[in-house]
């Protein structure tokens, strides 16, 4: 049975790509920055698949050496998942550009010591559709975010710097290594197996439902279900027309937020407000609250996407829109229902 490193694995994604490598037949190693989490992601995956003895745990940061090189050990194939994802705006931008870069390429550094055959690397449409000027423009996994352009955040920079040391430590190499795919996700919905809700996607979801957003801005986003991201990742491991590309994971054309609102509401969640936030209240509000001002940056901004290579590469037909968000409603309100 080969084994998979999976890092931070008390991540949305990371335990949905654990559950699957698992159903896949993997064994599989996650990292968690603290081992106190064990009992957390066991009960998570659960939900999914029962790991018998084929789950086990170890400790990394991306931020320190410790670890890296030990945690390869016996293992064949690596997913590295774990980035820092800021809540809020850090003050110094190096706060999470620091640990994605040298974290990104701690792993890449192990994964050649111990001989790995292939590592996929989550990175993200941040470091694909960002700081660009043409409103018209259809972006595709050949584009890279331009990070002097305007309304690029520190998490965009971080994403767009990590991914593009990535490639150029695999470029600088005088030999071959290991084979690498890069999932470039872009805003990740679907159900949550963890308890811990409290990451931006599920946040924004258990506020809707809670009626913690009283009226709906006008942002759009494009989108794609975490299952999915699963299910390309474990796909990638063995689909060897992967190697060396980068897939835009992601609906080709944005989503209102309304229509999550309104999706919730017409099924069994009755308190999901379809109200709209006119974008002068949000600019108004902006002045006082850093949260409108990042929201602001994003109003009736639409963006397209194609998602051809990851399509045929993949062979990928998408979870449709509202299996998507029910399920998603659903789990959120099953963890708000059981506190």
């Amino acid at each position: 049975m080969e084994k998979v490193l999976v890092t931070g694995g008390s991540g949305y994604i990371a335990q949905h790509c654990i559950a699957e490598l698992l159903k896949k037949g993997y064994s599989v190693r996650t990292s968690l920055r603290s081992e106190n989490r064990e009992a957390e992601v066991r009960q998570a995956i659960a939900k999914e698949v029962d790991a018998k003895n084929n789950l086990e745990f170890c400790q990394l940061n991306l931020n320190e050496d410790e670890g890296w090189n030990d945690a390869m050990i016996g293992c064949s194939y690596v997913l590295h998942v774990a980035s820092p994802f800021p809540f809020k705006e850090p003050k110094n931008e190096n706060d999470v550009i620091i640990p994605a870069k040298e974290g990104t390429i701690r792993a890449l550094k192990a994964a050649k010591k111990a001989n790995i055959k292939k590592l996929i690397l989550t990175s993200s449409v941040a470091a694909i559709q960002y700081g660009h000027d043409d409103p018209d423009k259809v972006f595709d996994h050949n584009d890279w975010t331009n990070i002097e352009g305007k309304n690029v955040t520190p998490y965009v920079k971080s994403k767009t710097i990590a991914e593009k040391a990535a490639w150029d430590f695999m470029e600088s190499q005088t030999e071959k290594i290991f084979d690498m795919t890069v999932i470039n996700p872009s805003f990740v919905l679907g159900p949550s197996l963890s308890d811990d809700i409290g990451g931006t996607s599920t946040d924004t979801i258990k506020r809707f439902l809670t009626r913690e957003i009283p009226a709906v801005p006008n942002i759009y986003m494009n989108y794609v279900d975490v299952r999915d991201i699963a299910k390309l990742q474990v796909e990638a491991i063995k689909n060897s027309k992967s190697n060396g590309k980068r897939f835009a994971c992601t609906s080709n054309e944005s989503v209102p937020l309304l229509d999550i609102a309104k999706t919730l509401s017409t099924n069994g969640f009755p308190k999901v407000t379809t109200k709209t936030l006119p974008d002068f209240v949000v600019k108004f509000l902006a002045l006082f609250s850093a949260e409108m001002k990042t929201m602001k940056t994003f109003l009736n901004q639409k963006i397209t996407m194609d998602n051809s290579q990851t399509v045929d590469v993949f062979s990928w037909t998408p979870i449709p829109f509202e299996k998507t968000i029910i399920d998603m409603g659903k789990s959120i309100q099953d963890v708000m229902d059981n506190r």
